[in-house]
């Protein structure tokens, strides 16, 4: 006789219901970022962001299975979230760009490649999107300087996605 049986067999569901999960993140994530042309290094950190999700929805599930007491669960959570909570205070800006990374991947236009201006009052940056990380938006612009702007700034400032190339000037005069 197994005196755990239930619990094991409602484990081995939430660990095959994880499979699953992950299987069909990895593919949504996948397709979605050949729809996007996004690069491969963007769409691994956003797995990878998401798995966390999943991992810990999944860790909590296997708690409540293995019949942790609320109480003794509420006092290791709480104990998490203040220490994870004094570390994103003291950090904020690592929260701000890691959520400004994951809406730049989902639904910001501005792709690797493109030719950007950003709009500021008090710098003229216009150039080439290098890279965008889970942190940083990398560019060089048309005076060959780089540039390492913060994903969080790229959400709050205003960013023209101009042609991929320079405009050449075109002279629009009739011939007579």
């Amino acid at each position: 006789m197994i005196v755990y049986r239930d619990e094991i067999l409602l484990s081995i569901i939430v660990l095959i219901l994880l499979f699953f999960v992950l299987l069909i993140t990895k593919r949504v994530i996948k397709k979605f970022a050949k729809l996007k042309s996004i690069n491969a290094d963007r769409r691994k950190l956003i797995r990878n962001l998401s798995y966390l999700i999943h991992y810990l929805i999944a860790g909590i599930a296997l708690v409540i299975i293995w019949g942790v007491e609320f109480k003794q669960f509420s006092v290791f959570m709480s104990s998490v979230l203040a220490v994870l909570g004094i570390a994103f205070f003291a950090q904020w800006s690592i929260l701000s760009n890691l959520t400004a990374s994951i809406i730049l991947f989902f639904s910001h236009p501005v792709r690797i490649g493109d030719r950007i201006r950003v709009l500021d009052k008090d710098f003229d940056w216009t150039g080439e999107v290098q890279d965008i990380t889970g942190f940083y938006l990398f560019m060089v612009t048309d005076r060959g300087e780089n540039i390492t702007l913060p994903t969080s700034l790229v959400i709050q400032k205003g960013i023209q996605i101009m042609n991929k190339y320079p405009e050449k000037q075109i002279d629009h005069k009739e011939e007579v």
